[in-house]
């Protein structure tokens, strides 16, 4: 594949990723599955990472999600939010749960 073509594949993944980004937080309506925004988020992250001159500011690895909904209202926590973030399998499994542990007290 030229570079051409990883760059074009990098700006229509960003276009997709923004279209779903859309339908799931503004509108409440995704179209995909998680598993499939994810396969799309972390395509984009592989070629990120392989071609960092084709990383741009406004791209979805850069930044987290969108703003939350109105309809929520604020809630405190008193320990930080902890996410799975996107666990496929036991290695990614077994550092989620190293994180959790070194951010809990005692």
């Amino acid at each position: 594949m030229s570079l051409e073509d990883i760059a074009s594949r990098a700006k229509e993944l960003r276009r997709l990723l923004e279209y779903h980004n859309y339908r799931y937080y503004i509108l409440d309506a995704p179209e995909i599955s998680d598993a499939e925004y994810d396969a799309l988020f972390r395509e984009l992250q592989a070629i990120e990472q392989r071609h960092p001159e084709l990383r741009v500011p406004h791209s979805p690895t850069q930044r987290i999600g969108a703003e939350p909904s109105e309809a929520f209202s604020h809630r405190g926590h008193s320990l930080p939010m902890s996410s799975l973030d996107n666990v496929f399998d036991l290695e990614e499994w077994d550092s989620y749960v190293e994180r959790l542990r070194r951010m809990l007290p005692g």
